[in-house]
Protein backbone atom coordinates (compact mmCIF):
# COMPACT_ATOMS: atom_id res chain seq x y z
CA UNK A 1 0.00 0.00 0.00
CA UNK A 2 1.51 2.98 -1.06
CA UNK A 3 1.94 6.50 1.38
CA UNK A 4 -0.85 8.45 0.36
CA UNK A 5 -3.60 5.19 0.60
CA UNK A 6 -1.76 5.04 4.11
CA UNK A 7 -2.64 8.84 4.76
CA UNK A 8 -6.41 8.42 3.58
CA UNK A 9 -7.02 5.21 5.97
CA UNK A 10 -5.26 7.37 9.10
CA UNK A 11 -7.85 10.18 8.16
CA UNK A 12 -10.74 8.40 7.36
CA UNK A 13 -10.04 6.27 10.66
CA UNK A 14 -9.03 9.27 13.12
CA UNK A 15 -12.21 11.30 12.09
CA UNK A 16 -14.72 8.70 12.82
CA UNK A 17 -12.99 7.55 16.23
CA UNK A 18 -12.29 11.28 17.23
CA UNK A 19 -14.78 14.04 15.13
CA UNK A 20 -13.24 17.07 16.21
CA UNK A 21 -11.60 16.90 19.03
CA UNK A 22 -11.29 19.90 21.50
CA UNK A 23 -7.99 21.50 22.66
CA UNK A 24 -6.85 19.51 25.45
CA UNK A 25 -5.37 22.14 27.45
CA UNK A 26 -7.81 25.01 29.56
CA UNK A 27 -7.23 28.41 28.20
CA UNK A 28 -8.81 31.03 27.36
CA UNK A 29 -6.19 33.49 25.26
CA UNK A 30 -3.45 33.32 23.00
CA UNK A 31 -1.21 34.13 26.31
CA UNK A 32 -2.93 31.47 28.55
CA UNK A 33 -2.16 28.70 25.95
CA UNK A 34 1.29 29.73 25.20
CA UNK A 35 2.18 29.11 28.77
CA UNK A 36 0.12 25.71 28.75
CA UNK A 37 1.92 24.67 25.75
CA UNK A 38 5.58 25.66 27.51
CA UNK A 39 4.25 23.77 30.78
CA UNK A 40 3.34 20.39 28.88
CA UNK A 41 6.76 19.57 27.86
CA UNK A 42 7.62 16.17 29.12
CA UNK A 43 4.03 16.79 31.44
CA UNK A 44 0.55 15.54 30.47
CA UNK A 45 -1.76 17.76 29.63
CA UNK A 46 -4.37 16.27 32.58
CA UNK A 47 -1.43 17.78 35.06
CA UNK A 48 -1.47 20.86 33.34
CA UNK A 49 -4.56 21.36 33.40
CA UNK A 50 -4.48 20.97 37.05
CA UNK A 51 -1.50 23.25 37.57
CA UNK A 52 -2.71 26.47 35.50
CA UNK A 53 -5.48 27.56 37.45
CA UNK A 54 -3.04 28.30 40.86
CA UNK A 55 -0.65 29.92 38.02
CA UNK A 56 -3.08 32.61 36.14
CA UNK A 57 -4.97 33.61 40.00
CA UNK A 58 -1.24 34.33 40.61
CA UNK A 59 -0.89 36.04 37.42
CA UNK A 60 -3.02 36.15 34.00
CA UNK A 61 -1.59 38.14 31.91
CA UNK A 62 2.40 38.93 30.80
CA UNK A 63 2.37 42.10 32.25
CA UNK A 64 1.05 40.70 35.41
CA UNK A 65 3.18 37.53 35.46
CA UNK A 66 6.61 39.79 34.73
CA UNK A 67 5.86 41.15 38.07
CA UNK A 68 6.19 37.86 39.87
CA UNK A 69 8.74 36.22 41.81
CA UNK A 70 10.66 33.23 39.76
CA UNK A 71 10.75 31.10 42.96
CA UNK A 72 6.81 31.46 43.16
CA UNK A 73 5.97 30.63 39.82
CA UNK A 74 8.79 27.94 40.40
CA UNK A 75 6.34 26.21 43.21
CA UNK A 76 3.52 26.52 41.13
CA UNK A 77 4.65 24.72 37.76
CA UNK A 78 6.79 22.27 40.02
CA UNK A 79 4.93 19.24 38.82
CA UNK A 80 4.59 19.35 35.48
CA UNK A 81 8.86 19.14 36.19
CA UNK A 82 11.56 21.16 34.50
CA UNK A 83 10.14 23.67 37.07
CA UNK A 84 13.27 26.22 36.95
CA UNK A 85 13.61 26.58 33.46
CA UNK A 86 9.43 26.92 33.01
CA UNK A 87 9.37 29.32 35.74
CA UNK A 88 12.24 31.64 34.25
CA UNK A 89 10.55 31.65 30.51
CA UNK A 90 7.08 32.23 32.16
CA UNK A 91 8.26 35.20 34.12
CA UNK A 92 10.51 36.66 31.12
CA UNK A 93 7.37 36.57 28.79
CA UNK A 94 6.39 40.29 28.12
CA UNK A 95 3.47 41.93 26.00
CA UNK A 96 1.08 40.39 23.20
CA UNK A 97 1.91 36.88 22.69
CA UNK A 98 3.35 37.46 18.33
CA UNK A 99 1.44 35.39 15.72
CA UNK A 100 4.85 34.68 13.57
CA UNK A 101 6.39 31.75 14.24
CA UNK A 102 10.09 33.02 14.32
CA UNK A 103 8.92 36.09 16.85
CA UNK A 104 7.21 32.79 18.80
CA UNK A 105 10.13 31.23 18.47
CA UNK A 106 12.45 33.71 19.85
CA UNK A 107 10.62 33.76 22.92
CA UNK A 108 12.46 31.77 26.05
CA UNK A 109 11.29 28.12 26.41
CA UNK A 110 9.49 28.12 22.85
CA UNK A 111 10.29 25.88 19.74
CA UNK A 112 8.84 24.76 16.99
CA UNK A 113 6.34 22.27 18.37
CA UNK A 114 5.16 25.24 20.93
CA UNK A 115 4.91 27.32 18.41
CA UNK A 116 2.90 25.55 15.74
CA UNK A 117 0.60 24.71 18.84
CA UNK A 118 0.05 28.29 19.68
CA UNK A 119 -0.24 29.73 15.85
CA UNK A 120 -3.02 26.74 14.77
CA UNK A 121 -4.71 26.79 18.41
CA UNK A 122 -4.73 30.10 19.06
CA UNK A 123 -4.31 32.17 15.51
CA UNK A 124 -5.81 29.84 12.82
CA UNK A 125 -3.05 29.80 11.17
CA UNK A 126 -2.09 26.56 9.36
CA UNK A 127 0.58 24.14 10.84
CA UNK A 128 1.23 20.58 12.11
CA UNK A 129 2.43 20.50 15.35
CA UNK A 130 4.65 17.14 15.77
CA UNK A 131 6.05 16.15 19.33
CA UNK A 132 7.01 12.71 20.67
CA UNK A 133 3.48 10.57 20.22
CA UNK A 134 3.02 11.98 16.21
CA UNK A 135 6.45 11.64 15.42
CA UNK A 136 6.13 7.96 16.48
CA UNK A 137 3.12 6.86 15.12
CA UNK A 138 3.41 8.59 11.87
CA UNK A 139 6.78 6.00 11.59
CA UNK A 140 4.49 3.20 12.61
CA UNK A 141 1.88 3.78 10.33
CA UNK A 142 4.11 4.07 7.80
CA UNK A 143 3.43 8.00 6.93
CA UNK A 144 6.96 8.75 7.49
CA UNK A 145 10.29 6.98 7.32
CA UNK A 146 12.00 10.60 8.93
CA UNK A 147 14.46 10.57 11.41
CA UNK A 148 13.95 13.84 13.04
CA UNK A 149 10.65 15.85 13.70
CA UNK A 150 11.21 18.11 11.05
CA UNK A 151 10.97 15.44 8.75
CA UNK A 152 8.43 13.86 9.97
CA UNK A 153 6.40 17.13 9.75
CA UNK A 154 7.71 17.84 6.42
CA UNK A 155 5.87 14.52 5.02
CA UNK A 156 2.89 15.05 7.04
CA UNK A 157 2.23 18.34 5.32
CA UNK A 158 2.95 16.67 2.39
CA UNK A 159 -0.09 14.07 2.54
CA UNK A 160 -2.69 16.07 4.16
CA UNK A 161 -4.60 19.30 3.28
CA UNK A 162 -3.32 22.08 4.78
CA UNK A 163 -6.56 22.85 5.90
CA UNK A 164 -7.04 19.28 8.35
CA UNK A 165 -3.62 19.79 10.39
CA UNK A 166 -4.97 21.28 13.28
CA UNK A 167 -7.34 18.97 13.54
CA UNK A 168 -5.43 15.43 12.74
CA UNK A 169 -2.59 17.24 15.23
CA UNK A 170 -5.49 16.78 18.42
CA UNK A 171 -7.13 13.78 16.72
CA UNK A 172 -3.60 12.20 16.91
CA UNK A 173 -3.01 13.13 20.32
Amino acid sequence: MNTEKRASIVQEELMSLYGAPPIPLVHRDAYTLLVAVLLSAQCTDKRVNLVTPALFALASTPEEMARQDVAAVREIVRPCGLSERKASAIVKYRGKVPCDFAALESLPGVGHKTASVVMVQAFGVPAFPVDTHIFRLSRLWGLSTGKTVEAVERDLKSLFPEKLWGDLHLRIV
